[in-house]
C-alpha cells in the first residue's frame, strides 16, 4: 500500500499496558503495516490466548503484532526482521517500552525457521510483504521444523488471492475475513495424533 509520508512514521498500540502509545516506525519499501482495524479483530479472536503465550513474529516489519501481543501480557515475543533499519527501529521501541521479554533478530525468517527449534512457540504471526512467495515457505519450515507448540495459534495475513491450499493438513481454520486486498486468518496446529 503506498504511503505518501515523509521519511518515518508511527504505529499505535490499540489495547493493554501500552495502550494509546505511538512509536516512531521507518517508512521503507515493502513496509505494510497492519491496521487498527485488522489489529483489533485479530486481538479480540487472542484474547484468550495471549496472557503468558510464547510469540513468534515472522515478518516483523513495525513489530505492530508483536508490540500489541506484549502490550496484552504476552510471555516473550523473538521478533524476525530482515530490513536492518527496521530491526534497529524495534530495538529502540522495545527500550522506549522498557520491555525486556522480547528479542529481535535481524535476518531472514526463512532462513532462521530452516533450523530445528528446541522450545515451540503458542501463537505465530506470519505477515509476509506480498507477492513475494513467503507465506508457503515459511508455513511449511513452523511445521517441519518443532516451532509450533501443540495447540499453538498462527495468524496469517495475505493477498486476497493467496492459495490457501497450501496450509499444512493438520492446520485447522478458525478465523478467516478479508479487508479490500488483504485477508487474514487464524489457524491452530493440531498434532497430528489428533488429526487421524
Amino acid at each position: 500500500m503506498a504511503k505518501n509520508r515523509s521519511q518515518s512514521g508511527q504505529v499505535r498500540i490499540i489495547g493493554g499496558q501500552w495502550r494509546s502509545r505511538r512509536l516512531p516506525i521507518h517508512d521503507l519499501e515493502g513496509l505494510r503495516p497492519t491496521t487498527d482495524r485488522v489489529r483489533e479483530t485479530l486481538f479480540n479472536w487472542l484474547a484468550p490466548d495471549i496472557a503468558g503465550a510464547r510469540v513468534l513474529d515472522c515478518f516483523a516489519g513495525t513489530g505492530a503484532l508483536s508490540l500489541e501481543a506484549l502490550s496484552r501480557y504476552a510471555g516473550h515475543a523473538t521478533i524476525l526482521e530482515l530490513q536492518a533499519s527496521a530491526a534497529k527501529q524495534l530495538s529502540t521501541n522495545l527500550a522506549t517500552l522498557q520491555c525486556d521479554n522480547a528479542k529481535v533478530i535481524k535476518g531472514d525468517a526463512l532462513q532462521f525457521l530452516a533450523a530445528p527449534c528446541s522450545v515451540g512457540f503458542d501463537i505465530i504471526f506470519v505477515d509476509p510483504p506480498f507477492n513475494k512467495d513467503l507465506a508457503e515457505p515459511c508455513l511449511q519450515q513452523l511445521t517441519a521444523n518443532g516451532w509450533l507448540n501443540p495447540h499453538a495459534l498462527i495468524y496469517v495475513e495475505t493477498e486476497s488471492n493467496w492459495d490457501c491450499n497450501a496450509v499444512p493438513p493438520n492446520w485447522q481454520l478458525l478465523k478467516e475475513k478479508k479487508a479490500g486486498q488483504v485477508c487474514f486468518r487464524l489457524y491452530q496446529y493440531l498434532p497430528t495424533s489428533e488429526t487421524q
